[in-house]
């Protein structure tokens, strides 16, 4: 019997196991243990959970119920592969058509007319995007009537943080997940994702610093921090300190914008001494934009830059819809 073989048979008797589990049970290297599991994940036999050093490979549960026939197209399942993804609450993590036929299970949904509404959907929402694919948020920063002043020269999202009855896109399931759960394989995901469009916005607007709007909430494993450090943007990066009160308040459980603009206002603290003339500021998720336009206005207070550009991997859609759950 192959290896492949013998290690279905272990998967079917134990439904999860270790990789030191299969080492033992197998006796064979881990290198190709790895080798198996991987063409086993590619091909939708096994799913991963957890990261290392806790990670546990488990049997994909066949359907109970019969999944309806449907057709999808190659260029279909090409889109749902670059814009479809689930984390179940088991936290495997689903793209593609695996996905979207999880998704539409949960729901007792059928696959081909949901299908059909979702493609429809997603392409009024990329309507926003202009040639570049980024998403201006400077009207919505603009119709906010509680600021007074809009400093931005520009504000862009790489998407919107969730879409009308889907939910969280692609990029806002990386986001909340990579976040809350302070997962290094999801904030690798939110790497590859983001790095060449926002090159692109450096080549396009000629961007000579960035900036990086630092967490809020205290974490072990900080989203904005690996970001910052895995991005390689070889641009000089203007630092901003967040400073804290006796209590530390995050800017995302303030519900009312005014309460959002006044923390930004008091709390962030620029330290530069040099000037640029376009820096990006870069956050992961905002609602208005409200506080990176307050630390725009700082950063042109003290004359680091003459245009600040700010960018978030997801924003809301309209309306000052606070994402308090990232």
């Amino acid at each position: 019997m192959k290896t492949k073989d013998k290690l279905l048979k272990l998967f079917q008797k134990h439904q999860s196991l270790k990789i030191e589990e299969i080492e033992k049970h197998l006796n064979v290297s881990r290198q190709y243990i790895h080798r198996i599991l991987a063409e086993f994940l590619e091909d939708g036999k096994v799913v991963k959970l957890g990261s290392a050093p806790r990670t546990i490979y488990k049997i994909k549960e066949k359907k109970t119920t019969s999944i309806e026939t449907y057709l999808i197209s190659k260029e279909v399942n090409t889109f749902l592969n670059l814009n479809f993804l689930v984390i179940t609450e088991i936290g495997a993590l689903l793209q593609g058509i695996d996905a979207f036929e999880y998704w539409c299970e949960k729901r007792k949904l059928p696959i081909q007319k949901t299908l059909e509404e979702f493609l429809l959907t997603y392409k009024k929402y990329e309507g926003y995007k202009d040639t570049f694919g980024l998403i201006s948020g400077l009207d919505k920063l603009k119709s906010t009537k509680e600021l007074k002043e809009i400093v931005l020269d520009q504000i862009w999202y790489l998407d919107f943080y969730a879409i009308e009855r889907f939910g969280k896109t692609k990029l806002g399931n990386l986001v909340h997940y990579a976040k809350q759960g302070q997962n290094i394989p999801l904030m690798k995901m939110l790497v590859k994702e983001i790095e060449i469009p926002l090159q692109n916005i450096i080549h396009q607007y000629h961007i000579d610093a960035v900036a990086f709007v630092p967490h809020t909430v205290k974490r072990k494993i900080q989203l904005m921090d690996f970001l910052e450090k895995k991005l390689n943007l070889n641009l000089p990066k203007v630092k901003i300190l967040k400073m804290d009160g006796f209590i530390s308040v995050p800017q995302k459980s303030l519900q009312k914008i005014e309460e959002r603009i006044n923390n930004a206002e008091h709390t962030f603290s620029i330290h530069e001494s040099k000037k640029f003339q376009k820096l990006l500021l870069i956050d992961d998720a905002v609602g208005s934009g409200a506080t990176l336009n307050q630390i725009a206005k700082k950063m042109k207070a003290k004359k680091v830059a003459k245009e600040v550009f700010g960018l978030s991997i997801v924003g809301s859609f309209k309306g000052f819809d606070v994402i308090t759950d990232v």
